[in-house]
């Protein structure tokens, strides 16, 4: 049979397995859906020793990855993808704290691992900025001014934990250590 045959089987809706059925052997290729982003070029250099030991554990060598970068892109771009998923998936399990800050409002996250509690802070004067460094500084040594809001809830996580915590990085969030929330928590409480 000279023909090729290409199937597709869709498993757990994440997992996409293609078979190239040839008359003697066939070839998997296994296309994730990615449940993050792939990481930036910057992120890529900085966790380039990472990702040779990722390569490594999948039997890839130098000579092979770049070999492989030049007659199999797509290929090349699904071991970029599946890395950048194991490392976000690593990153977001071991957040603890998030942080927000914008002009006139901050947004403090404790990410536990059932519940996220958010303590959200509102300053009413808009002659200062939580981004200018001396405003921040005013902010830190009066922080039961009238002019500031406190603001404190909690949630159960509506999906899966780090997905949560994905999306509000990607809205501006920062990872922390919690050092603002844990001063914060406890002021208001």
């Amino acid at each position: 049979m000279a023909s090729t045959i290409w199937i597709a089987l869709y498993i757990l809706n994440n997992l996409k397995i293609i078979i190239l059925n040839r008359p003697i052997w066939a070839v998997f290729f296994i296309t994730i859906k990615m449940k993050y982003r792939q990481l930036t070029k910057e992120q890529f250099s900085e966790l380039s020793n990472e990702f040779s030991k990722f390569l490594a554990t999948q039997q890839i060598d130098v000579n092979e990855w770049t070999k492989i970068k030049t007659e199999n892109p797509s290929m090349a771009e699904e071991e970029l993808n599946i890395f950048s998923d194991v490392v976000w998936e690593d990153v977001l399990t071991k957040t603890k704290f998030l942080e927000h800050i914008s002009d006139n409002d901050i947004n403090l996250f404790k990410c536990n691992s059932k519940e996220i509690i958010r303590i959200y802070i509102k300053l009413n004067d808009q002659s200062r900025s939580f981004l200018k460094t001396d405003d921040f500084s005013w902010f830190l040594k009066n922080p039961l001014d009238d002019s500031i809001d406190y603001f404190k809830a909690s949630k159960k996580y509506e999906s899966d934990r780090n997905l949560e915590l994905f999306k509000l990085i990607e809205m501006g969030s920062h990872i922390s250590k919690g050092e603002l929330f844990t001063t914060i928590f406890q002021l208001i409480v």
